[in-house]
């Protein structure tokens, strides 16, 4: 069976649409427009990650940790049980007794749920633990059917510490998969892109 050129177009075009919609993506982005010109060129910059679940915050401060350096950042890893919020004056206390010009804070999010085939979620409140999702999240698979799986959103911002004003802040999510590591990954990656071309290195 032969396939029409407009249909295989029409086909080309639907998988272009799907994959456009299927990309992590920075969702918004803001910069102070009195901020310093390459705040964090060079600089120590204290990181923190908010996350619902231990394994991918450590995940994301082994992330967020190598971005700083490849940018010739000296990152500081913020110490553990501060309050939530980097712009709280533990935190800058805290930066300033470590020389650090900066906060950097990563803020981790399932931000959408999905599903192989074969499954339905119904996504409410619920919470991480030990590196799966659990509880408020109905699921219903027949037979032959698949694992749900998980989108997340990851919202970067920078304090500087100076002043104790968050300064620049982007947000970027990806669709529903069952890496989370990878998509941490493509979310971390694409903050620090928005964040270059931001001029903050």
């Amino acid at each position: 069976m032969r396939t029409s050129r407009p249909a295989a177009a029409g086909g080309a075009v639907l998988a272009l649409l799907l994959a456009a919609c299927a990309s992590t993506q920075i969702d918004a982005q803001w910069s102070d427009p009195q901020r310093p010109p390459n705040l964090l060129r060079s600089a120590r910059v204290m990181i923190a990650c908010e996350a619902p679940d231990l394994v991918l915050k450590r995940i994301c401060l082994d992330q967020l940790s190598s971005e700083v350096v490849a940018r010739g950042g000296q990152p500081v890893p913020a110490p553990e049980g501060l309050p939530a919020g980097t712009s709280s004056e533990p935190h800058l206390a805290a930066a300033r007794s470590a020389g650090a010009r900066a906060i950097w804070t990563h803020a981790v999010t399932v931000a959408s749920a999905g599903a192989t085939p074969g499954f339905s979620i119904g996504l409410g409140a619920f919470g991480l633990g030990g590196g799966s999702v659990r509880g408020g999240v109905g699921v219903s698979a027949p037979l032959g059917g698949g694992q749900p799986t998980y989108g997340f959103a990851l919202n970067g911002r920078v304090t500087e510490v100076r002043s104790g004003r968050v300064v620049w802040t982007a947000k970027a999510s990806t669709p529903p998969s069952s890496d989370a590591g990878a998509q941490l990954g493509e979310l971390t990656r694409s903050i620090f892109g928005a964040a270059d071309k931001a001029q903050l290195f």
